[in-house]
């Protein structure tokens, strides 16, 4: 194990409902993908994120249910942990917003930054229903973007230009919720000053050489018009405002952007309690050495490569106005954030209102979780929008995994267990035999360089490239024809099981479910691939039981480099790794997608 500490810092899927494979395919599977890996190069991860709860659309729901906004995020809370275990999502800590230490920690920052004086109190105009006399959240009032002309712009972001907008901006607003056009009237909120830090974040961004270049430009972008933000709200669901004529009072909260982000740090905190060690997530905060990724879609850019940059700055005394770190010191900002673009779904936008949509659960009920991850992997959008089609998808399963990695898993150990019984001892080996092996050891140095740089779907394909070229190896040296030379047949059958090791290390990061029954199919024993696992606590502020993702990540024997295949080893014959779709599901997907089911 090395010295190096990662942070993986995963975006929070909201709790108004179930998660749809769109979302995971921005937060959810780059995010383990990346974690796996690190922790098979010996580094020491810390993978944290959780449910966020807060905000208006969890009230709206559950106004319309008629039922208490809580009662809609512990149901969605579990949902959601059950589709991300089953993905094989492998959290050191996913927790939720609606702990007291969240609350805590979210009000802790809150204070740093008023102390430094990048909190100031200011009135402004918010948005109210005529027929009902409520609050209108933001994200409930549309119109179109004063800036771009979009119309479809929320109250508080354009997603089409991408700046940040106050509902009053917008031209024609209307109620999202009732259709009304709004009366906007004064309320105090407290704002951040993201002005005071346009020197520091554009001097931060200046060294990010690394980072995606959508992503990376799009961050500077917004440093040319950068306006306060309200950090507070009306509302009656959130996190209570930390001040003595504040704190008591019904209808603010902190906005739960502002909290959601903090997530990362009290999770991180929360995960350091449970550990037996409160002082531990420093090593993953405060190091000098320590690296941050955080991994979201392109919606979120400007709260994690603008906001909390901000928030950090702000409680570490490093804007414009100076100051001094809080009581929790100086915190790393973000190494990289690695934003992907949008996956849609038969050429159109996931929805869940227009039944536009496809949930993991669902997924997870009809098919594996890692042809889903494999789909995302190869061709999904790291850096540009991708359609998601059930053709697609079935010919991906069918031909790369079925009929590449699988078939080579099958036929290599079916023929060493009939003919041998056990990983066969080899005789000397030929130059062919030493080329595959040379190639599929040093593949550990090039796919590990570019998971590095979340260059995933470059990795994943060399991976396969060197399946490939296995496959091509054992179809060359054909070892059924060589029945009257047992010796050479068994160097060759070697020399295809140990690639197989190989390919199975390469890929354990995208396919930790098959890596686990390829290792036991190669006679391995114990974990391979470790799989997270679900554990009830107590610690929300009633006491009520709810779950958490954890595990024991460093027990797997997962390394990143080539581990040798002991001769005599027991061999059965294998079943198979992957499943090979019909051509009738995606006349069934379609039936289902069309109908809206």
């Amino acid at each position: 194990m090395s010295d190096r500490h990662i942070l993986t810092a995963v975006a929070w899927p909201y709790a108004n409902g179930p998660r749809h494979i769109g979302h995971v395919s921005g937060f959810g599977v780059p995010s383990d993908v990346f974690s796996r890996y690190q922790r098979m190069a010996g580094n020491k991860v810390l993978m944290v994120s959780g449910t966020d709860e807060h905000g208006t659309p969890i009230t709206v729901a559950a106004d319309a249910e008629g039922v208490s906004p809580q009662e809609i995020a512990d149901r969605n809370n579990r949902i959601i942990v059950g589709d991300l275990t089953g993905l094989g999502l492998s959290y050191d800590l996913f927790t939720r917003t609606t702990t007291a230490n969240h609350a805590a920690v979210s009000q802790e920052i809150f204070l740093g930054l008023l102390k430094n004086g990048y909190v100031f109190p200011q009135t402004t105009l918010g948005a109210i229903s005529p027929s009902t006399g409520r609050t209108l959240p933001d994200r409930y009032i549309e119109g179109t973007c004063p800036i771009c002309g979009y119309d479809g712009a929320r109250g508080d972001q354009c997603d089409n230009c991408g700046n940040q907008l106050d509902p009053v901006d917008l031209v024609n607003p209307v109620s999202k919720i009732n259709g009304e056009t709004p009366r906007f009237v004064e309320s105090e909120h407290w704002f951040l000053d993201l002005p005071a830090f346009a020197k520091a974040l554009g001097d931060w961004l200046g060294t990010r050489k690394s980072w995606r270049p959508n992503v990376l430009n799009f961050s500077v972008n917004l440093l040319e018009d950068l306006k306060p933000r309200s950090y507070t709200r009306d509302i009656d669901w959130g996190i209570r405002i930390p001040l003595p004529d504040w704190r008591d009072r019904d209808d603010k909260r902190i906005y739960v952007w502002f909290d959601a982000v903090v997530g990362y740090l009290s999770a991180s905190i929360e995960w350091a309690r449970r550990s037996g060690d409160p002082e531990a997530w420093r090593q993953w905060w405060q190091s000098p050495d320590a690296d941050a990724y955080y991994f979201m879609g392109k919606d979120n850019i400007v709260f994690h490569a603008e906001i909390w940059p901000a928030q950090l700055l702000g409680y570490n005394g490093a804007g414009d106005k100076g100051g001094s770190p809080g009581s929790y010191g100086a915190l790393n900002l973000p190494t990289e954030v690695v934003s992907s673009e949008f996956l849609t779904m038969e050429g159109k936008k996931f929805s869940s209102s227009r039944r536009v949509v496809i949930y993991v659960r669902d997924f997870l009920e009809r098919y594996d979780a890692d042809a889903l991850r494999y789909f995302i992997a190869v061709a999904g959008p790291e850096n540009q929008d991708t359609d998601f089609t059930w053709a697609e998808f079935r010919r991906r399963n069918n031909d790369e995994l079925v009929a590449g990695w699988g078939n080579l898993v099958n036929r290599s150990i079916s023929m060493a267990a009939k003919n041998v019984g056990a990983v066969p001892q080899p005789g000397d080996l030929t130059d062919a035999d030493r080329d595959l092996l040379a190639t599929t050891s040093g593949a550990f140095g090039t796919v590990g360089e570019l998971l590095g740089r979340n260059r995933q779907k470059a990795a994943v394909n060399e991976a396969m490239r060197v399946v490939g070229e296995a496959n091509k190896y054992l179809s060359d040296q054909a070892p059924w024809k060589l029945k009257e030379d047992p010796a050479r047949r068994d160097s060759v059958l070697f020399t295809a099981l140990q690639a197989i090791k190989d390919c199975n290390g390469l890929l354990s990061p995208f396919l930790p479910h098959a890596a686990q029954q390829v290792h036991e199919l190669l006679g391995g024993e114990g974990t391979w691939s470790v799989a997270p696992r679900i554990e009830e606590v107590s610690d929300l502020d009633d006491g009520r039981p709810y779950p958490v993702i954890t595990g024991d990540y460093e027990t797997g024997q997962a390394v990143w480099t080539s581990v040798p295949i002991t001769p005599g080893t027991p061999l059965q014959a294998p079943k198979p790794v992957f499943t090979k779709l019909d051509e009738s599901i995606v006349e069934e997907e379609l039936r289902r997608f069309e109908e809206g089911s």
